[in-house]
């Protein structure tokens, strides 16, 4: 199989190491100096420097010429590039896509998922398929070939199988789905919460009020993704609660370190200029909170983290003030 990854961060370069190691891929990234430095190097100096490409990974800074053989198309570009991205895929070729990028486009709210239709139209009537790969997956871990299963949901039975074969090898274990909605939910908003978890770890709160953001923040989740449809189901796995808690408790969670460096007093935009790489989380809970209002959805952890970042309200007002919630049913 040919297959094309558009986006070289250090997510979308493990992707590519991976399925180079089965198939024949083409790693595509829009600057010109950065695929200049990979092919030299052969591998990612600026984002996954210690992992050497596989012989059958190759580079391009060329879209057309990136995509013109492949059966699949990889997304993994940052969720601010991905319409974008539609919009020159769309006038090339009718290929499907699957995207690995999570978050909330800022502007519009709206989904991964969402600008997909509104880009591409509905698969019924384009007959141009798309779907979403996330879960539990940190990139220095796949790279280092240990075991990884996350969930792959398409809009066609056909795409599905195709991506799923393209992916599952190796140390990776896919888990297909149906539910396009609640995948991509799930990927994006679990980088709030992990905001979350990050502000509690850098106050010195312990395990006790961790458990309770990782509780709490799926239950504001699920309550999001059920209001635009998707299926409950989704939010209990891999999806859902696995990547929420890898997210929120892992040492690589660029997320989870925002949170950490708020708790000390830093300012947002010298910690996503020290922090090297996108952390989506930032930009998704303002989104989040918009939607949610029109939704007429409580969700008062990721409100609290939007005011953190947005309003800079002190990390411990925002605790307070959760803690000074009336009380409530958990159900």
């Amino acid at each position: 199989m040919k297959i094309s990854v558009l986006g070289a961060g250090a997510w979308g370069t493990a992707l590519a190491i991976h399925l180079a190691k089965k198939h024949q891929v083409i790693l595509w990234a829009r600057n010109g100096s950065h695929i200049s430095g990979m092919r030299k190097a052969r591998s990612n100096p600026k984002y996954l420097g210690n992992f050497q490409f596989p012989e059958q990974l190759f580079l391009d800074n060329d879209l057309q010429s990136a995509v013109v053989s492949a059966d699949l198309i990889i997304s993994a570009v940052p969720t601010s590039a991905f319409r974008d991205l539609l919009s020159e895929l769309k006038k090339l070729n009718n290929l499907p896509i699957i995207w690995a990028n999570k978050g909330l486009e800022v502007g519009t709210g709206m989904l991964p998922h969402e600008v997909a239709l509104d880009v591409l139209g509905d698969p019924g009537s384009t007959n141009r398929n798309f779907g979403v790969i996330s879960g539990p997956s940190f990139a220095a871990e796949l790279v280092r070939e240990l075991p990884t299963a996350v969930t792959l949901a398409a809009t066609s039975d056909d795409l599905s199988k195709l991506a799923a074969n393209a992916f599952h090898h190796g140390s990776m274990r896919i888990y297909t789905s149906k539910d396009v909605a609640g995948v991509s939910v799930g990927g994006a908003l679990k980088n709030v919460i992990a905001i979350a978890a990050g502000i509690s770890d850098g106050m010195g709160f312990g395990n006790n009020a961790r458990a309770a953001i990782i509780t709490r923040g799926l239950a504001e989740i699920s309550r999001f993704g059920e209001a635009i449809g998707a299926s409950p189901d989704t939010f209990g796995g891999l999806a859902g609660a696995g990547d929420l808690v890898l997210t929120c408790t892992g040492e690589y969670s660029r997320n989870r370190e925002v949170g950490i460096r708020l708790a000390q007093g830093r300012p947002i935009r010298e910690i996503l200029d020290g922090l090297g790489h996108v952390a989506e989380g930032v930009y998704t809970a303002k989104e989040v909170i918009s939607r949610s209002g029109l939704l007429s959805i409580d969700m008062p952890i990721t409100y609290e983290v939007s005011q953190v970042i947005h309003n800079s309200k002190p990390p411990k007002d925002a605790v307070q003030d959760l803690l000074g919630r009336d009380i409530k049913s958990e159900h």
